[in-house]
């Protein structure tokens, strides 16, 4: 996955996160994206932006597609997955909701934003999607602990909604939501700092484990 044609994105996808930040429950998935940029193996090293002070953290399951498709229906959906890694999708908060009119994308793409692997885990060696325990530790704190179980759209009806929009192609990613416990919504916040380490787990896919730096 070193240079997917897309980097797809889904904000607000676990129930219990939208009910944390007081959204209400979306009718259609939320869309971003994040650019080729932003993508950084295991082990590489975050770097804090320094024109940004509210640098947070995302744990999130990644299906990465398997074959080329367009206006897929949610119930072929699951022919298309090669597999999942985990990912974790950085977010500069103080740009994310900028201005009346926010600026999701650029908020999430900045250099190094996008952590990814270490596995691809194929299709067949994940039974269900939506019953894995996702977990975010910072320097060995548990700071995020749900379930995949909670998604509001699943992965069949988020492949659905996406081909109708763009040709979804073979090494396409697609971020699937957050779970609660990010840093914004905690009181007080927490934001990541130079000399952090940050490990994403889910469980049958693999452990993710990025230092924190000054860019």
């Amino acid at each position: 996955m070193p240079d997917p044609p897309k980097v797809l994105c889904i904000g607000l996808n676990y129930r219990d996160h939208a009910i944390e930040g007081g959204k209400a429950i979306p009718i259609e998935p939320v869309v971003f994206g994040k650019f080729s940029n932003a993508l950084i193996a295991p082990g590489e090293p975050i770097r804090l932006p320094r024109v940004s002070k509210k640098v947070d953290y995302e744990a999130e399951l990644v299906v990465v597609i398997g074959q080329r498709g367009r206006d897929i229906a949610a119930d072929d959906a699951m022919q298309y997955v090669a597999g999942y890694t985990v990912g974790h999708d950085v977010s500069a908060r103080d740009w994310q909701f900028r201005g009346e009119e926010k600026q999701w994308i650029i908020g999430k793409t900045f250099d190094t934003f996008g952590p990814t692997g270490p596995h691809l885990v194929t299709a067949d060696e994940v039974p269900d999607p939506h019953a894995l325990p996702i977990r975010l530790r910072l320097n060995g704190q548990v700071m995020q602990d749900s379930n995949t179980r909670e998604f509001i759209f699943k992965v069949p009806q988020l492949i659905q909604f996406l081909s109708q929009v763009v040709t979804l192609e073979p090494g396409d990613l697609i971020f699937t939501g957050t779970p609660p416990g990010v840093g914004a919504a905690r009181k007080p916040p927490v934001f990541l700092k130079p000399g952090d380490e940050v490990e994403v787990e889910i469980e049958g896919v693999g452990l993710l484990r990025n230092p924190v730096v000054k860019a």
